[in-house]
């Protein structure tokens, strides 16, 4: 009797979806890969080679794989819910992404000139090409990425709708092509570098048709995750524990902390699966606490996540520019513990800045936040 209640309860939890504005679990996975990003860059810079410390970027580096199945599965999502022509689509998306995007690729240009000497035909040259590759910091690549996305979203909601009797086996075959593309990358680097010659998309695309698949049966998936939480949280500690093996496997091999804990390998495409799922697990867990209640925290972070994105690297920068000999002096972990919640403080308090101020849309990807009188 009590099972039967718990499984009505849960059905009616996932049958809601449709009516609701917001995902929230979905909200929660953007919000854990976004705080998971900073840390990523953060680690990067404090940890000096420490072998244990770089070791928790190949943990970490699903964030990649993650973000683009979140731009799959809610670009997918709001389409199938509200279909709209792509003279509609394109426009909105590409001014909410686009532009911040240039903007903020002035900004890292311009934090890269400083200390050189300057020339203004070379800086313009540089912003250009910048801008065109990706290239301005490392992370506005994942931006031109997104706008490829958006580019080929049209392709992408065919493909998920004439395959609809054979989702598993086309995320199978795209699982396999980047299992093989990152292979290749990781073991036999150059050999695949043609391939971003015409997108980089295909790096990431069985998360990005994954993403999509996963929004295609939304209310399927977001059952399963909710029925099966006892076997993603015996899988998700095996999985963290064999992609930590082949970290130092690839050390006895000789290879390098930052080489062993690369990116773009075919145990972090594993894993990133594997965490991608987990955390969707830990925001259902989140909205099933209280599913009718207001998430206005969660909201509050998904609403700056972006400009939180956009400007860690600057505060990042800032910390390192003026503090930089200090945490240098310490342990790599704790220059990395102090760093941390710095940077993402400092972040979120310029995306808040940004999101209150007229200039929200260029520099947080997001019209300009207003408060809401409270209704009598």
């Amino acid at each position: 009797m009590h099972e039967s209640i718990t499984n009505r309860r849960r059905h009616v939890t996932v049958a809601a979806h449709p009516a609701r504005r917001k995902l929230y679990e979905l909200e929660v996975v953007r919000v854990l890969t976004f705080a998971c990003v900073i840390a990523v860059h953060v680690i990067s810079h404090t940890s000096r080679g420490s072998v244990p410390i770089v070791a928790s970027l190949t943990l970490l580096h699903f964030t990649r794989e993650v973000f683009f199945a979140l731009t799959g599965f809610v670009l997918t999502f709001s389409y199938l819910r509200k279909p709209k022509p792509m003279r509609q689509f394109w426009p909105k998306r590409f001014l909410l992404v686009g532009v911040p995007y240039v903007v903020w690729s002035f900004i890292y240009c311009v934090i890269s000139a400083i200390g050189k000497p300057f020339d203004l035909g070379g800086f313009v040259l540089r912003f250009l090409y910048a801008t065109l590759t990706g290239t301005a910091y490392y992370h506005l690549y994942f931006l031109l990425v997104t706008m490829q996305i958006y580019l080929l979203f049209p392709l992408l909601v065919w493909l998920v709708k004439a395959t609809r009797r054979w989702h598993w086996l086309l995320v199978s075959l795209a699982f396999a092509v980047q299992l093989t593309i990152s292979a290749l990358d990781a073991y036999k680097p150059g050999s695949l570098h043609w391939i971003n010659l015409f997108s980089n998309v295909i790096n990431y695309q069985a998360f990005i048709i994954g993403g999509a698949v996963a929004a295609y049966h939304s209310e399927a998936a977001l059952q399963w995750v909710r029925d099966h939480r006892r076997l993603i949280a015996i899988v998700t500690p095996l999985a963290a524990a064999a992609a930590i093996g082949v970290y130092l496997l690839q050390l006895q091999w000789g290879y390098s902390a930052y080489r062993a804990a690369t990116a773009y390998q075919p145990v972090v495409i594993a894993w990133s699966a594997v965490a991608g799922v987990a955390l969707l697990a830990i925001g259902a867990w989140w909205v099933d606490r209280k599913p009718d209640a207001p998430h206005r925290t969660l909201d509050y972070l998904s609403d700056r996540s972006f400009g939180v994105f956009l400007a860690h690297p600057l505060v990042l920068w800032a910390l390192l520019g003026l503090a930089g000999a200090l945490l240098g002096s310490w342990p790599p972990l704790v220059s990395t513990l102090v760093a941390y919640p710095i940077v993402a403080l400092g972040a979120l308090g310029i995306a808040d800045a940004s999101r209150r101020s007229i200039l929200s849309l260029p520099l947080a990807g997001r019209p300009r936040a207003t408060r809401r009188k409270n209704n009598p």
